[in-house]
């Protein structure tokens, strides 16, 4: 793959959770571009798989690692797996997460009318499940910090590393019907903040990425009909967004290699920079 830049990170061994997605899966190919030996872990071990023969076709080192996010077992299986595979981590990219409609309303507005339909098929603030609001901040948020305790000891051990969290323009201005996703986000990128002052003495340096709308396997049937047209929802996310375009994968790169290089970002800690084409910035007016 062509890399818009490239930094050297030759030794060091980068895990990527959710590298089997779209956007993460491009991390992991671009880390391996720059020279680093790269754990592509995911759930879903096939889609990981996939990446890493990418990656090793291209001439990189790749492995891919079976990987819940959420069960602490499973990630310290999954980090002695790339250590003795690759070597100690020195690289995080907390990278999964998502959404799900049980964490989600159908309208953007409450219409009190709506409560007096009984037996209603639809989603209000009301009916939002618990379930659903804790499966969706627990997959971002615990699904950031339980990989990040699982695979950064020897990085406080040894005095150095690099940790990037996935957040979202979410966390700066909350998108309407989807209460759970962005509330989860906003604790991701405060808790990166949080973790960014807490290793500090221990030469860890913490960031997070923001992406804006990027069309993936998981939102296109939300932005695009079936005939390829934009949906109402899309017309308003192009509306409101200055640059007047989806992001494309490879728009998150730049970001991700000015940050985890030691020597471009060494002083650079507790951000938070978002590749939204301008969204959280324009009011609208």
């Amino acid at each position: 793959m062509k890399v818009p830049f490239k930094v050297d990170l030759s030794g060091e061994v980068a895990v990527v959770t959710g590298g089997g997605g779209v956007l993460c899966g491009m991390m992991a190919k671009a880390l391996a571009e720059c020279g680093a030996a790269v754990a592509v872990a995911d759930l879903k071990v096939e889609s990981a798989q996939a990446v890493v023969d990418e990656i090793v076709a291209a001439g990189g080192k790749a492995l891919a690692v079976p990987c819940n996010a959420l069960d602490r077992e499973s990630l310290e299986a999954a980090n002695r797996m790339v250590e003795a595979e690759l070597g100690p981590v020195t690289i995080l990219i907390n990278g999964a997460g998502g959404n799900h409609p049980k964490g989600t309303t159908a309208m953007e507005y409450l219409n009190p009318d709506d409560l007096l339909i009984e037996d209603r098929d639809f989603v209000t603030f009301y009916d939002l499940d618990p379930k659903g609001i804790e499966f969706v901040f627990n997959l971002n948020f615990l699904g950031t910090l339980l990989p990040s305790q699982a695979f950064t000891k020897n990085m406080a051990k040894s005095g150095s590393g690099t940790i990037i969290n996935i957040s979202s323009m979410n966390a700066f201005c909350p998108l309407t019907k989807i209460p759970a996703y962005s509330a989860a986000k906003a604790a991701v990128s405060n808790f990166t903040q949080w973790m960014a002052v807490h290793m500090s003495k221990a030469g860890i340096r913490v960031n997070a990425i923001a992406p804006g709308f990027f069309l993936t396997a998981q939102n296109k049937a939300l932005l695009i009909n079936p005939d390829g047209s934009l949906t109402p929802r899309s017309e308003k996310i192009l509306n409101n967004t200055p640059m007047g375009e989806f992001g494309q994968p490879e728009d998150l790169l730049g970001v991700l290699l000015w940050l985890v290089s030691n020597q471009a970002a060494r002083f650079v800690t507790g951000v938070v920079v978002p590749v939204d084409g301008g969204f959280s910035a324009y009011s609208g007016v």
